[in-house]
């Protein structure tokens, strides 16, 4: 259990990790702080888009939809392997998830299968959105997987935490299929690998 960084602690783990870092706006000051709290912190949860082209995906994670108001995340993460900063606080990203997930992360044990949804993970999770169709088909680049390990890595390392921090969406919340297209045991093997 972990106190969020401040935003500049933020960029400087995600630049010290040898992240590009693009910050977006009044990206520090962008949240839903006012819907309720954003920590204690747990863990880092990773999603894909369901979009295409950079510059769209960038603007809806920031902006939201009509029904779900931005930040939809705290970075996308491109194809290219950009971060891209778009809030800093509570985001809505994570939504209602398994309280048993939320206990295994804080203990760093392998995962339960998800079958409630009735704790608010947009308190508990720093959130990346990565820029990808979800459909299966839509490929990773090589940098955009590193970029997820990075970024991954690089808040695991701030708060002591090991890979076991790391989750998918679809392992949160009941119904998801986020992240599509690599496996959440892969993606934690990477960060396992930079921790090291």
């Amino acid at each position: 259990m972990s106190s969020p960084m401040s935003a500049s602690r933020f960029l400087e783990v995600l630049m010290n990790e040898g992240l590009t870092v693009v910050q977006v706006g009044d990206w520090r000051t962008h949240n839903r702080n006012h819907k309720g709290p954003w920590g204690p912190v747990n863990g880092v949860m990773i999603h894909h888009t369901v979009s295409s082209g950079t510059a769209a995906t960038v603007r809806i994670c920031r902006d939201g939809y009509p029904d779900l108001p931005g930040p939809l995340c705290h970075g996308v993460i491109a194809k290219d392997g950009r971060v891209h900063l778009v809030g800093h606080g509570r985001a809505n990203h994570a939504g209602l998830g398994d309280d048993d997930v939320l206990r295994a992360v804080v203990a760093e044990k392998r995962l339960p299968g998800d079958n409630e949804s009735n704790t608010d993970g947009n308190r508990h999770f720093y959130g990346f959105e990565c820029e990808n169709l979800g459909d299966g088909k839509d490929p990773w680049p090589d940098a955009q997987l590193e970029a997820v390990a990075k970024a991954a890595a690089a808040i695991c390392r701030h708060h002591d935490w090991n890979s076991r921090s790391v989750i998918g969406h679809k392992e949160w919340q009941p119904g998801k299929i986020d992240p599509r297209g690599f496996s959440m045991d892969s993606m934690r093997a990477r960060v396992h690998d930079r921790l090291k």
